[in-house]
C-alpha cells in the first residue's frame, strides 16, 4: 500500500509541475501582450486620437491613453464628432496648430447616462485633467431616452468599470445602477454586471452583504474586460488600424448599430413661414418637454461624476435648432438656457452655449443639429480659450 501511494505521489507530480508552467506561461504571455499594447498605444495616440473608429467608442483603452497625454483633449458628444464637416475640431487641431489636438469620443445616440460610464470607468486618470463635453438639446426635449440609443452605445467594459471600480462613492454608484436598471436588455447579457447594479440599486443590509461577496469577481471581470480591450487594440494597431474581424473580436462586445434617420423622419415638410409662426400651444409643450425630459437626471449624474473625479470640464451646449422647435417663442427656448445655465453653475462648470446662435442656420445644419463649418469655428475656438486657460 505505501508503494502505491509513493507511485501515486510521483506520477501526480509531473502533472502538476507542467498545469504550473502552463498557467504561468499564459499570465507572461496576457501581461506581455498587454504591455506591447500599452506601448503601442502611447506610440500611435497622435495618429489615433483625431480618428472615429468603434474600438475608440466602444473601449477605454484608447481613451484612458489620451487623458494621460498632456496636448491631447478628449471631446464627448454624439453624432456631430462623427460627421466630416469642414472645420470640426478633430480635424482642425489634428496638427496641433496651437499646441495640442482634439480626441473625439462618441457616435450617434450617445447621451450623458453613457458618457459618464466612460468617465467613471476611467476613475482617477481624469483627476485634474482637461475635457470637454458636447451636448445637444434635443436629448432634453425627449421624456426618456431611448432604449436602442442607449443599448447602441452601451460598453460592458464601461459600465462594468464604473460599478466595480474605486473611483465613485457608494451613493453615486447607487443612483448609477438605478439608471442602468431602467434599460434591462443591456444588463440582461452579463449576469454579475446586473446583480451588483440590483443590489446597489435595492440598498438593502443583505444586498450589500453580496455585493461584498461578489467584489473579487467585478474586479476579475475587469481584468479580462481590461486586457480583451488592450488584445483588439493591438490587432487594430498592427493592422494599420483595420477593423477587428468578428471571428477575433471577444463575445462580450456589444455591437449594436443605429442607422441615423433622415431629415424627414417624424417630422413635417417645414417652410420658413410655419417656422416663424408661433404658437401658444407648442410653447407649452416645448415647456413641458424642458421640464419633464430624464436627460436632466442623468446630466445631474454626469455633473455629479466629473465633481467626485476632480476632473476639470468644459460643458458645450449647442444652440436650439429651429427645425427641432418649429412655432416655439424665443422666450420658450429660455426655458432650456436657463435651467443648462443653472445645472453648470450649480457644480461651477464652465458652460458655453452658444445661445446667440439660437435658430442661426449658419450655426447649424437644418434638421441635423450638427454645427456647420461657421459653426464648428466658433467650438474650436471655445475649446482653444478652454485648453490653453490656465485656472
Amino acid at each position: 500500500m505505501f508503494m502505491i501511494r509513493r507511485a501515486t505521489a510521483r506520477s501526480f507530480a509531473p502533472h502538476l509541475s507542467s498545469a504550473l508552467i502552463a498557467c504561468a506561461l499564459t499570465v507572461a504571455i496576457l501581461c506581455g501582450g498587454r504591455l506591447l499594447a500599452m506601448y503601442l498605444e502611447q506610440r500611435t495616440i497622435h495618429s489615433t486620437a483625431p480618428r472615429d473608429f468603434f474600438i475608440k467608442n466602444q473601449g477605454l483603452a484608447f481613451e484612458r491613453t489620451a487623458a494621460r497625454t498632456p496636448d491631447i483633449l478628449l471631446l464627448y458628444g454624439s453624432s456631430e464628432l462623427i460627421d466630416p464637416i469642414p472645420n470640426r475640431a478633430s480635424d482642425f487641431f489634428s496638427r496641433e496648430p496651437t499646441g495640442f489636438e482634439v480626441c473625439p469620443v462618441g457616435k450617434a445616440g450617445t447621451t450623458s447616462l453613457i458618457i459618464l460610464q466612460k468617465l467613471g470607468a476611467l476613475g482617477c486618470v481624469l483627476h485634474g485633467r482637461k475635457i470637454a463635453i458636447s451636448l445637444s438639446p434635443s436629448s432634453f426635449l425627449t421624456p426618456a431616452v431611448k432604449p436602442d440609443f442607449y443599448a447602441a452605445n452601451f460598453s460592458l467594459a464601461a459600465a462594468n468599470g464604473t460599478l466595480f471600480g474605486n473611483a465613485l462613492d457608494l451613493n453615486l454608484k447607487t443612483e448609477i445602477a438605478k439608471r442602468m436598471l431602467q434599460f434591462p436588455d443591456t444588463l440582461g447579457k452579463d449576469g454579475l454586471l446586473r446583480l451588483a447594479a440590483g443590489c446597489l440599486a435595492s440598498g438593502r443590509p443583505l444586498d450589500r452583504v453580496i455585493l461584498m461577496a461578489m467584489w473579487p469577481l467585478g474586479k476579475l471581470q475587469n481584468i479580462i474586460l481590461d486586457l480583451q480591450d488592450h488584445f483588439e487594440v493591438l490587432v487594430y494597431i498592427l493592422s494599420g488600424g483595420k477593423p477587428v474581424p468578428n471571428w477575433l473580436r471577444p463575445p462580450s462586445s456589444h455591437r449594436v448599430h443605429l442607422h441615423k434617420a433622415t431629415a424627414g423622419d417624424g417630422r413635417e415638410a417645414m417652410t420658413d413661414k410655419s417656422l416663424d409662426a408661433i404658437r401658444p400651444a407648442k410653447d407649452a409643450a416645448f415647456r413641458a418637454r424642458v421640464a419633464t425630459a430624464s436627460e436632466w437626471t442623468d446630466l445631474d449624474l454626469l455633473f455629479r461624476t466629473l465633481t467626485e473625479l476632480r476632473a476639470r470640464p468644459l460643458i458645450l451646449s449647442m444652440p436650439i435648432d429651429a427645425y427641432i422647435a418649429p412655432g416655439v417663442s424665443r422666450s420658450a427656448h429660455e426655458v432650456y438656457y436657463d435651467r443648462m445655465r443653472e445645472v453648470a453653475r450649480r457644480y461651477h462648470f464652465p458652460l458655453v452655449e452658444f445661445e446667440d446662435h439660437d435658430a442661426d442656420p449658419t450655426f447649424l445644419i437644418a434638421r441635423r443639429e450638427h454645427p456647420t463649418p461657421k459653426g464648428w469655428m466658433y467650438y474650436n475656438r471655445a475649446l482653444d480659450n478652454f485648453f490653453h486657460k490656465t485656472k
